[in-house]
């Protein structure tokens, strides 16, 4: 199992001198990749752009880019240009975003998700394959139809034959979608007791792409909040903001796929208390009801021997990049937290 760094969104109480020595410490650490996110704040491709010029040999990752935000046709082009700028060191994680930031941020309505993602992989892969980009889909239609517009192709190479593509997947659906048609999964809130659910559902989808596709084609990434710490009270306490706002409030009631993943865990009653104190406006008491067992499930945190034990889980689980999140809110205790996960791995 390979360890990324998450770095998240940007500018959110560090500096950019302060997050470029957390990318640098993690690269000589050994640490394989480093993620950046996107919301609607700052943007990830400018910020992987930025890193992969000071940087030499860790694999830079989008994490995710919102698919509502760019043309398929657009992505195709960043991502050649960051593989450009990386030496071939990119790896291109999209996702759908949620409803709210794609109809009030983006002006994209959050409609038949599936299909669009089939048809933007598809078009991602011909532009960077530098095939002349014609395609004619319910979502994509390229080019369009008794106009000016003519099949282009992209005109600048990649450094690496192929682009790996990670799609952000924690629904059933959506997952066997990405294991069908990516080379990877980027899943939030990931338990690895909890694995074999979506091991079959890959197994679904690389069935469905045949040509000789297996389990072993596609990536398991997660993104996950870390924490060594003595005082296991204070290491689950540091979870709690950051889990009750992605089960209570990331979505609206009827629409929040991880709060659904909850439920499919075994927490139904937990998720739904959490998710009515939240949006009722009682954050506080949202963060306290998450019973200790499922911030023990989706997040690592704890002493050393525990954290130790829970990495050895997500390898048994077949993670192939652990992307660490560290819940420290300086550098220099980011830059702990690192260090302290690059041992406990060795």
């Amino acid at each position: 199992m390979k360890l990324g760094v998450h770095i998240g969104y940007w500018g959110l109480g560090l500096t950019r001198e302060d997050q470029l020595e957390i990318v640098q410490e993690a690269e000589r650490l050994g640490y394989d990749s480093v993620w950046t996110a996107e919301a609607y704040g700052s943007d990830a491709a400018t910020i992987l752009g930025w890193i992969a010029g000071q940087t030499t040999t860790i694999k830079i990752a989008s994490g995710i880019l919102q698919m509502p935000a760019r043309s398929a046709a657009m992505t195709a082009m960043t991502a050649a240009t960051l593989d450009q700028l990386s030496d071939g060191r990119f790896i291109l994680g999209i996702g759908s975003s949620g409803p709210q930031v794609s109809e009030g941020w983006h002006g994209v309505r959050f409609a038949k998700q599936l299909q669009r993602t089939r048809e933007y992989v598809a078009v991602l892969r011909m532009a960077l394959a530098r095939e002349r980009v014609e395609f004619h889909g319910e979502s994509i239609d390229l080019p369009l139809p008794d106009g000016p517009g003519k099949a282009l192709k992209l005109t600048i190479s990649t450094v690496q034959d192929r682009i790996p593509i990670y799609i952000a997947a924690i629904g059933p659906k959506n997952t066997q979608l990405a294991a069908e048609v990516a080379d990877g999964i980027i899943p939030t809130l990931f338990s690895p007791e909890h694995v074999n659910v979506i091991r079959d559902e890959i197994q679904v989808g690389v069935d469905r792409a045949g040509n000789g596709k297996t389990l072993d084609d596609v990536a398991i990434a997660p993104s996950v909040q870390v924490f060594v710490g003595d005082d296991m009270k204070e290491a689950r306490d540091l979870m709690r903001p950051f889990l009750g706002l992605y089960i209570g409030g990331m979505g609206s009631k009827k629409q929040n796929f991880y709060n659904q993943l909850v439920h499919r865990y075994g927490f139904e009653e937990a998720a739904e208390e959490i998710q009515d104190l939240y949006l009722a406006g009682k954050k506080d008491e949202a963060a306290a009801a998450i019973p200790d067992a499922l911030i023990d499930t989706v997040a690592i945190c704890g002493p050393a021997d525990h954290v130790r034990e829970r990495l050895a889980a997500y390898k048994d689980a077949g993670v192939h990049t652990l992307g660490v999140s560290p819940m420290a809110w300086t550098k220099d205790g980011r830059l702990e937290q690192l260090r302290k996960v690059a041992e406990l791995m060795s």
